[in-house]
């Protein structure tokens, strides 16, 4: 009797199917379990985007630098068009922008004073700043997901864990038969919390550590691009042309 029953309740769990368990939950627990699809979804989106774009931001600051160090002030910015992924190239626009300005304002030919030089500083330190908050978008909406969805799985499965012991009470029956479905159907919700977490809090970390790595990188350039300019102190701008 004990074996026929054993068998029949392992016959019963090992037919216990994922999808049945998601179909048959209760309302609750299905809207719970699609934010947290809807969460997942949309933090592989972000995750495929941040990971393109860091990649691109790398790849185009290495060129960058490379033809600034090599070059003059007119290579470089031809190359800061052509490599606008590039954080660096962005900061040496705005203050190369700047430059122009100082151009068009005394001549083409120009010395600049400590109160031109504090300016492009100003503005190095405002670019740089606006670039690593641009990089910096969509990571809060991974962190959120690191954090969020591990709770609102608990709270599908604390929901269905409940509607598991009503229908226990309403049965009047305590058996492993009859408790194992409804608690392995609460239980799917923080198994969906939990995938949706994971990979959000590990690419979360990656990603912060290539956002300090690139924004430290574009800080130095900034620093270096200001100490040559005020090492150059009087520059001649002829070569440049303003932006119509």
């Amino acid at each position: 009797m004990v074996l026929v029953t054993g068998a029949a309740l392992g016959g019963r769990l090992a037919g216990i199917d994922a999808l049945d368990l998601v179909f048959q939950a209760s309302l609750v627990v299905k809207l719970v379990l699609l934010v947290l699809a809807s969460f997942s979804i949309l933090s592989w989106a972000v995750i495929a985007y941040k990971w393109r774009e860091f990649r691109r931001a790398d790849q185009d600051n290495e060129a960058f630098l490379e033809v600034y160090h090599d070059g003059s002030l007119d290579a470089a910015y031809q190359a800061a068009r052509d490599l606008d992924r590039s954080p660096a190239s962005s900061v040496f626009l705005g203050a190369y922008a700047e430059l122009v300005r100082i151009a068009k304002l005394t001549g083409k030919s120009a010395t600049l004073s400590e109160t031109q030089l504090h300016a492009l500083s100003q503005k190095l330190a405002w670019a740089a700043s606006h670039e690593g908050l641009r990089l910096e978008r969509g990571m809060s909406f991974l962190a959120t997901t690191a954090s969020a969805t591990v709770y609102i799985g608990l709270f599908g499965t604390v929901v269905g864990i409940i509607n598991a012991f009503e229908g226990i009470g309403r049965a009047g029956n305590a058996s492993l038969a009859v408790v194992a479905p409804g608690i392995a159907e609460a239980l799917i919700a923080t198994a969906v919390g939990l995938f949706a977490a994971i990979p959000a809090v590990i690419l979360y970390n990656y990603f912060a550590g290539e956002l300090r790595r690139i924004v430290t990188s574009v800080e130095l350039f900034a620093n270096e691009f200001e100490g040559d300019l005020r090492q150059l102190g009087a520059i001649t701008m002829r070569s440049m042309t303003p932006e119509e």
